[in-house]
């Protein structure tokens, strides 16, 4: 099925009706934002070849501003606001790169920001938590998990009068994030199959939108640890569901699934897989090693599910994104030890 060229409506069971973007949306939003983000190179490596038994195209999204992908989103959704709108500012939860992404793109558009992180159980990456306060934004830890924390940035958007920025469910977020598949297939051109990480699944929508318009040759495969299950479970039963979200990638940490990404993955997604954690700590040192690459954790959980599905990928030329690179000292420590 081939996408709209322009945007769509699109039901959910869980909300009122939401705008999917388009093709007309995502060249809207490389306009607007390409002299602002990095073109990340898409390279191969050997040994990473060897290792997959495919032949494997790292999108470098790590290398973005920020550290990774979510910035384009970011830029995206504020440079659309109105001033009025940017005045009032927003509140955002996040577990790490979102609210990054958020907080720089409030810092250039001059709108304040509040960001809301889980306190626990685990605390925040503290390379991200560190970034977020270093960009000028207000940060608040509150609650156990995203979805805690969800409800309270929702109670300091209405209090405040703050447009509250959904983790995924944001139109212009997906839009924005698409002009990486758009780079992707254009540094690419003979992809068989974009493997794509997923917390709130923005990228493998993104992915979706883009590959179904101009590559529909091309699938689009997502992948989640599964430690936390909440996005794969609710594509594979064809409604949301909330699941555990106990995997140490933070930015696979979501606990249930979300309409606007999920109505797209429904439509174009060609499959989904799980990985473990340890399976993505021991991509984050091939990474290293092979590649010279920081990886986060959900950066390296494209990798982790090519090496674990050799069946799938072998002899395919397979574009894997590496989404960021914010690794803390303990995922990296982590990814020696573990390997």
């Amino acid at each position: 099925m081939t996408a709209a060229p322009s945007a769509v409506t699109a039901s959910s069971p869980a909300s009122a009706q939401q705008v999917v973007p388009g093709m007309r949306e995502v060249l809207s939003a490389h306009a607007r934002i390409e002299q602002l983000v990095v073109r990340t190179p898409a390279t191969s490596y050997a040994e990473l070849d060897a290792a997959t038994g495919a032949r494997v195209v790292v999108k470098h999204e790590n290398l973005q501003h920020t550290g990774a992908f979510k910035v384009r989103g970011a830029l995206n959704l504020l440079l659309s606001m109105t001033p009025a709108e940017r005045e009032r500012g927003v509140v955002v939860y996040s577990t790490g790169n979102h609210a990054q992404a958020q907080a720089y793109a409030a810092r250039h558009t001059g709108a304040p920001a509040t960001i809301v992180m889980p306190a626990g159980p685990t605390p925040p990456n503290p390379l991200k938590e560190r970034a977020v306060r270093a960009l000028g934004a207000r940060l608040e830890l509150a609650g156990q998990s995203l979805t805690e924390a969800a409800g309270h940035a929702a109670h300091l958007a209405a209090r405040d009068g703050a447009r509250l920025v959904s983790a995924a469910d944001e139109p212009l977020l997906v839009a924005g994030v698409a002009t990486c598949y758009l780079e992707l297939l254009q540094q690419a051109p003979g992809l068989d199959a974009i493997v794509v990480p997923v917390g709130g699944g923005s990228g493998a929508a993104a992915a979706c939108v883009v590959a179904a318009a101009i590559a529909p040759h091309v699938e689009v495969i997502g992948v989640q640890s599964d430690a936390a299950p909440a996005a794969h479970d609710s594509w594979r039963s064809g409604e949301l569901v909330e699941r555990p979200a106990a995997t140490r990638a933070e930015g696979l940490a979501t606990g249930t699934g979300f309409s606007l990404t999920q109505s797209v993955l429904r439509d174009h997604l060609t499959d989904f897989l799980l990985v473990s954690d340890d399976e993505i700590s021991a991509a984050q040192h091939r990474y290293l090693t092979a590649a010279r690459t920081v990886a986060e954790g959900a950066g390296a959980a494209a990798l982790a599910a090519v090496v674990r599905y050799p069946e799938r990928f072998a002899g395919r030329r397979v574009g894997v994104l590496c989404t960021g690179g914010n690794a803390s000292d303990a995922e990296l420590r982590r990814a020696f030890e573990e390997r």
